[in-house]
């Protein structure tokens, strides 16, 4: 069945002619990231940032997470659901009992309250959706990171390093 207008007179070759026109108007062009394209920047003490893409449409950004041996990423709490793939290394929340390893899959739903550890290291690709709300030691909101202020540490970090900005990872 289709849903043209025209009562079956376009062939479905010339629909898809058609289709394709639309999306080669409108939507985003194919991208490849290389390494180099985006500097590891520093975050945290022990803990660096490979941003991979930022999506403003949605409020979402992937990076790459390096947190060296020994590092912490502080208490936080996502306000939208985080998805992770460990590359190297492990870690854990202080906060479950599991610990992610190489290959491991990590799915997070929002409201969730946890905090990162990594005795030996690791490396884990994370796709952010929402804002995050880093915690103090009476649990208020210490400080708020969206896609805008992972935008803004790429930039400032790339013009710390007299690197180019990369426009390619801005959807």
């Amino acid at each position: 069945m289709t849903t043209n207008s025209n009562s079956g007179a376009d062939s479905l070759a010339a629909i898809e002619a058609r289709i394709d026109q639309r999306r080669d108007q409108y939507a985003l062009p194919e991208g490849h990231i290389a390494e180099a394209a985006s500097p590891w920047l520093p975050f945290l003490p022990n803990v660096m940032i490979k941003h991979l893409t930022f999506d403003i449409r949605s409020n979402s950004a992937a990076n790459v997470l390096w947190v060296q041996a020994g590092g912490v990423l502080g208490r936080h709490r996502h306000r939208g659901p985080v998805s992770g793939y460990v590359l190297d290394g492990s870690w854990r929340y202080l906060e479950y009992d599991w610990v992610g390893r190489p290959g491991d899959f990590i799915r997070e739903s929002p409201g969730r309250t946890h905090t990162l550890v990594s005795d030996e290291g690791m490396k884990t690709i994370f796709w952010l959706n929402g804002p995050v709300e880093f915690l103090d030691e009476q649990n208020r909101v210490a400080e708020v990171m969206d896609v805008f202020w992972f935008i803004d540490h790429y930039e400032r970090g790339c013009k710390e390093q007299g690197i180019e900005i990369n426009r390619t990872l801005y959807l």
